[in-house]
C-alpha cells in the first residue's frame, strides 16, 4: 500500500519510543525526520509507476454529511473517535496516490459540538499503517493543539479531553514532524464549535476542504504518484483540490449539491494547505454573509465577493439561490481551478427569474 521502506518506518518508530516525535509535535513541528517516501532519494527509481489497486472507491468527503445542529441548552460530555489509514485512492480516473486520512476521507469528519462542552478525543492508528500520526486541533487550549497526547504508532490508540470553551470553526490536522506531507496527503479537516445560541436556521449545510498535492506526475498523467518532498518545498502544487480529489464535487465525478431556488445555505469551508492561501469564492452569487477565519462572535461581513482563507484557517459563509442553475466555488486564484483540479457545484433546481437573469432577452 506504501512507498515507504521498512527500514525508514522502524527508525520513525523508534524515534516514537525515545520521545523525539511526540516532543516535535504541533503546528510548530520540524520536517527534518525519516518520515518521507524514498523516491525523492534515489533519482534512478522511474518518475511514475503504473495505477495502483485502490482501496477505497471513493476518497472525497460527501459534502452533505454534517452533523445536525445542536438542540441542546447546556454543556454535556461528548466522545469523538477518529481513525487514521493510509489508503491508495484515485485522485482523478487513471491516477492514484497514497492518501493519508482520518475516517478514510478527505476531508477528515466534521466534528460538531457546543462552546462548553468537555470532548473525550480518541485517535487510532490502523494496523496496516507505515507511519505514526496524531490530531491537533485548533479548537483545544492545550500543548499542541493536542498533539503530544494522541500520538499513535500503527495499531495504538489515546484519548485525551479538553473543553470547548470558545465558539467558531477550526481546523485539525496531522501534526507529527513533517506534517506538511501529512496535511498534503489528506490529513485535516473541521471542529465546529457552536456559540450557546447556535446558530441561525438555514436550509442545507454544506461541508468543503481544500488541500495542494504535491506529486512526482504532472497533472491527468496515468499512473501511480508518489508524493515530492521537493515541489513541496518550493510549494508548486500539481493539484489544488476541493475534498481530495480532482473536480469530486461535480456532474463529471459525484455529481453537484442540488438545492431549490430559495434556498439558504451555510458552507463550513477548511483550508488545509499546507501552504497556498484559498481565495474562495462562489462564481453565480455571493456570500450573504462572512465569519472571517471561522470566529463567532463579531460581526459577521456581508455581501462579500471573495473572502481569504489562509492554509490552517477556516470560514463559515452563507448564501442563498434566487435563480436556477450552477454555483461553482472556486478558488479565484484560477489556474488552480483552469489547470490543477478545484471546483466545486451547487446546483440550483426551480423556475426561471428573467426579472432576476435573462439568459435570452428579446
Amino acid at each position: 500500500m506504501s512507498s515507504i521502506p521498512v527500514a525508514t518506518r522502524r527508525r520513525v518508530l523508534q524515534a516514537l519510543g525515545v520521545g523525539g516525535a511526540a516532543a516535535l509535535a504541533g503546528c510548530g513541528a520540524s520536517s527534518d525526520t525519516d518520515d518521507q517516501p524514498a523516491e525523492n532519494t534515489s533519482p534512478t527509481e522511474p518518475r511514475m509507476n503504473d495505477p495502483q489497486t485502490t482501496d477505497v472507491d471513493r476518497i472525497a468527503a460527501d459534502p452533505t454529511d454534517v452533523p445536525d445542529p445542536i438542540d441542546r441548552s447546556s454543556p454535556a460530555t461528548v466522545n469523538v473517535e477518529l481513525e487514521t489509514r493510509e489508503l491508495v485512492a484515485e485522485v482523478e480516473p487513471g491516477v492514484t496516490y497514497t492518501y493519508m486520512t482520518f475516517d478514510n476521507q478527505v476531508p477528515g469528519p466534521l466534528i460538531r459540538v457546543r462552546k462548553g462542552d468537555t470532548v473525550n478525543m480518541t485517535v487510532t492508528s490502523h494496523e496496516d499503517n507505515t507511519m505514526p500520526h496524531n490530531i491537533d486541533l485548533h479548537a483545544v487550549r492545550g500543548p499542541g493543539g493536542g498533539a503530544e497526547a494522541s500520538m499513535v504508532a500503527p495499531g495504538e490508540t489515546e484519548t485525551f479531553q479538553f473543553k470547548a470553551t470558545y465558539p467558531g470553526a477550526f481546523i485539525y490536522h496531522c501534526a507529527v514532524p513533517n506534517l506538511d506531507y501529512h496535511i498534503a496527503s489528506g490529513m485535516y479537516g473541521l471542529i465546529l464549535v457552536e456559540p450557546e445560541d447556535g446558530l441561525p436556521e438555514v436550509d442545507h449545510e454544506l461541508y468543503f476542504g481544500q488541500n495542494e498535492l504535491y506529486t512526482t506526475g504532472d497533472v491527468s498523467q496515468d499512473g501511480h504518484h508518489d508524493f515530492d518532498m521537493d515541489a513541496m518545498t518550493a510549494e508548486e502544487p500539481t493539484y489544488v483540490l476541493m475534498n481530495g480529489e480532482s473536480r469530486a464535487i461535480t456532474e463529471n465525478r459525484y455529481g453537484p449539491v442540488t438545492v431549490d431556488v430559495g434556498d439558504t445555505a451555510r458552507v463550513y469551508f477548511v483550508n488545509g494547505g499546507p501552504n497556498l492561501t484559498s481565495s474562495f469564492h462562489p462564481i453565480g452569487c455571493v456570500w450573504d454573509e462572512v465569519h472571517p477565519q471561522g470566529g463567532i462572535g463579531g460581526q459577521p461581513h456581508r455581501n462579500i465577493q471573495t473572502t481569504p482563507v489562509m492554509p490552517g484557517s477556516a470560514t463559515i459563509a452563507t448564501m442563498h439561490f434566487e435563480v436556477p442553475g450552477p454555483v461553482k466555488l472556486v478558488d479565484h486564484a484560477l489556474s488552480r481551478v483552469a489547470r490543477k483540479g478545484l471546483l466545486a457545484v451547487v446546483e440550483a433546481e426551480g423556475d426561471a427569474r428573467p426579472d432576476l437573469f435573462d439568459p435570452d432577452p428579446d
